[in-house]
């Protein structure tokens, strides 16, 4: 019989040296931290060496430990692709995607019958987070964040730039019947709709606009964006919205830009991923999928396609 060290512990042992974080590595597996130390002893009691250092307040894996770890890594990679490839044929797979709310309601839940219609054996689930600067956490195998692809933005994962972003001035086409606003100067007579969550975007598009006299107007504020859009739907005030987020509720007809040539640039969304354990490619296909999804033409989804 092979002579194994504990399966648990190497377990939270590969979680604790590539995060660089017995906090993290507690946070992903949901377990407390004091868990994670009682693992990682169990293992450097069957190894009969350190596994681990003291710096300051952190523990840092050691050179060995940091080999050791790659090649279990390694490991419960080939774990996983063994597993899939043995799993049931036609089983279902469950894939997490943790997404900002505004995005997963207004982009990303609109379309996914059509990656459900070419991957039937995949059941997406999506959460939501209050913040597009929301940390990641574990249990998630892609996160969609504002941010920028850069080297060392997301230790231990890949970063895929998905969907740009500009924000426009949006409102209802009843209230544009009612009430149109065919130059800047015409938002004088309208309520402003805004949102805690985008603070500064009125500021900014008045600048655009060269109206920043009008930055002293009255706004009613809303928490979120999603509830200030469905305000600006049901013709409330008027609002500024995110393209290309709510193109959908554009060519749909649930929203106007009434100046589409005064934008301002923001920073997009990202898909981040783990760089280990995506048997059989699932993640990476997802966000292929999702950059796909942003680089198509616009069209109104329903369930029917």
């Amino acid at each position: 019989m092979r002579r194994l060290p504990p399966l648990n512990a190497l377990r939270v042992f590969e979680v604790a040296a590539r995060t660089g974080s017995y906090a993290e590595a507690a946070t992903q597996l949901g377990v407390t931290h004091g868990a994670v130390s009682r693992q990682i002893a169990a293992l450097e009691s069957w190894l009969g060496q350190r596994l681990f250092t003291k710096a300051g307040r952190r523990m840092v894996a050691t050179p060995m430990a940091s080999i050791f770890a790659a090649e279990v890594g390694s490991a419960f990679d080939r774990l996983a692709v063994a597993a899939q490839a043995c799993g049931r044929p036609g089983a279902r797979r469950i894939l997490r995607v943790s997404a900002p709310t505004s995005f997963a309601m207004r982009w990303l839940i609109p379309r996914l019958h059509r990656y459900h219609a070419g991957h039937p054996h995949v059941e997406v689930a999506v959460t939501t987070v209050s913040t597009v600067l929301e940390e990641l956490r574990g249990g998630v195998d892609v996160a969609i964040r504002r941010g920028v692809a850069r080297e060392h933005g997301w230790p231990q994962h890949r970063v895929v730039p998905v969907l740009d972003d500009v924000d426009t001035l949006i409102m209802s086409p009843a209230l544009f019947a009612h009430r149109p606003i065919l130059e800047p100067a015409d938002i004088a007579g309208h309520t402003l709709l805004a949102s805690e969550t985008r603070a500064g975007d009125w500021a900014d598009w008045l600048e655009a606009a060269e109206l920043q006299q009008l930055a002293g107007l009255p706004r009613q504020i809303f928490d979120h964006f999603f509830v200030t859009c469905q305000a600006v739907e049901d013709g409330l005030g008027i609002g500024i919205g995110p393209l290309p987020m709510l193109e959908i509720d554009v060519a749909s007809g649930r929203l106007m830009t009434p100046l589409p040539d005064i934008r301002v640039a923001r920073t997009g969304y990202v898909a981040v991923i783990p760089r280990q354990a995506d048997a059989g490619n699932l993640f990476a296909g997802f966000v292929d999928w999702l950059v796909g999804e942003a680089r198509g033409p616009v069209g109104v989804t329903s369930a029917g396609g």
